[in-house]
């Protein structure tokens, strides 16, 4: 009921424009926090619909399987009409022909039926292949619904990034017109000379070209969103959420750095490949063994071919007993198919082995680094405060002419640097708690 509602608000929302945090958006748009863009992609995305219709074909050939252990029913029939019957006398030179006994005509309808009892465990194995080809075909549904996720956040949070970057850059923008207007004033009043000027119009333009870009960027995350969404290039999304939502502190991730070892989708799946190459080494090495059924059928006839001369009547009979058969060939044809699924499955298992290895370091890795950047995002704090301070005192030093315009625009620089590294060590850190959810298999 909830995803009903859910999904009824976003059709709402697309196709009336809204206003979002004051602003009048241009076409359709909507404001989604991270939670909410996740599963929506996940829901919508065509890359996870396609993998969901893998599942349920990969199901349906598991049913046919299973009912492979049926009896199998085998019902046939035929009428023939004969011509008369040539008689033939002293080599070819005389012929004769008479009608043919009993009758010009013969039918046959019949039924037959074959119940496996014993196949050396073919069965069986081809079974639990299709279990697991099944199951591996889950775990891909899950797999591609998780990496569309992390694919979601990750352009969230740079859309995030960049919105953020966009304020920071009017922000900048706004300096610069305000410094550029005041060393006009002082350049009048003859304080300074042109090259204050034209070197204050000059970071002016940077400016404007730094916005420029940074509009694209946004415009082409915000597009990428869409096609994660599986939503129309010109909806525009508005994320709720902000840089500086809470993280989770860094012992809080180690029971899930311990967890990726049992929950990682690519570990279920290598140990899931495991199964399915020992189902195949079992249908392998039944080949070799007899197979025993249960036969059965019953037929009617016409003539009746059974007597001598044959009468013109019909006939049933019906009988039942055992089939048994060996392929004495497979003592030979058989050993090296078995040799080959036995490697086979000790390849499996190294890379399953191999796989768990590469999970772990990378889990492993996530986590330090996840610390490093809450680290980074504390010295990043401090350092947007005192570039600010720092910028103050370059800016009244130099319209009381007691520093260089260089300097000032160092110190604007840094605090520009200052305030973009922050918001990008936040969203880093977000990005790598995010891509470590998904190692863990919990996105």
């Amino acid at each position: 009921m909830a995803k009903i509602i859910f999904f009824s608000c976003l059709v709402i929302l697309l196709l009336h424009p809204r206003t979002v945090k004051g602003r009048q958006l241009q076409g359709p748009g909507y404001q989604l926090t991270l939670s909410e863009a996740i599963q929506f992609a996940k829901n919508q995305n065509k890359w996870v619909r396609s993998v969901g219709i893998a599942e349920t074909a990969a199901a349906e050939d598991r049913k046919a399987t299973y009912k492979e252990a049926l009896p199998s029913i085998n019902a046939d029939g035929s009428y023939q009409y004969f011509t008369p019957l040539t008689l033939f006398g002293g080599g070819l030179s005389h012929a004769s022909t008479i009608s043919r006994p009993p009758g010009s005509t013969s039918a046959a309808l019949g039924v037959e039926a074959l119940f496996n009892l014993y196949s050396g465990g073919r069965q069986r194995a081809k079974q639990n292949e299709q279990n697991s080809h099944l199951k591996i075909a889950q775990l891909d549904t899950h797999d591609q619904s998780g990496t569309i996720a992390l694919q979601t956040a990750v352009a969230y949070l740079d859309l995030v990034r960049l919105n953020d970057q966009q304020q920071f850059i009017l922000d900048q923008k706004r300096r610069a017109l305000t410094r550029l207007a005041n060393i006009n004033s002082l350049y009048n009043n003859e304080k300074v000379t042109r090259s204050d000027v034209l070197r204050a119009q000059v970071a002016l333009s940077n400016t404007q070209l730094a916005l420029e870009q940074n509009q694209n960027d946004i415009a082409i995350t915000n597009q990428r969103l869409d096609v994660l969404m599986d939503l129309p290039d010109s909806v525009r999304i508005f994320p709720a959420d902000s840089a500086a939502m809470p993280k989770p502190a860094t012992p809080s991730l180690t029971p899930l750095v311990q967890m990726t070892t049992q929950s990682a989708w690519s570990l279920q799946k290598a140990n899931e490949n495991i199964r399915l190459a020992n189902a195949v080494l079992k249908e392998v090495e039944s080949a070799g063994r007899p197979s025993v059924g249960l036969y059965g059928g019953y037929g009617l006839n016409y003539p009746n071919y059974n007597v001598f001369p044959a009468a013109d009547q019909a006939w049933s009979i019906g009988f039942v007993g055992i089939k048994a058969s060996y392929e004495i060939s497979s003592l030979y044809h058989n050993k090296n198919r078995v040799a080959a699924a036995r490697l086979r499955l000790r390849q499996t298992e190294l890379q399953a082995e191999a796989r768990l290895d590469d999970v772990r370091t990378e889990a492993e890795a996530y986590l330090i680094k996840y610390g490093e950047a809450l680290n980074r995002i504390s010295v990043n704090e401090r350092s947007v405060e005192e570039a600010l301070v720092n910028y103050r005192i370059q800016n009244t030093k130099y319209l009381n002419q007691l520093s260089l315009l260089t300097d000032l625009l160092d110190a604007d620089n840094l605090y520009q640097e200052s305030r973009i590294h922050l918001i990008r060590s936040q969203t880093d850190a977000l990005t790598i708690y995010y891509r470590l959810l998904y190692l863990s298999g919990n996105l």
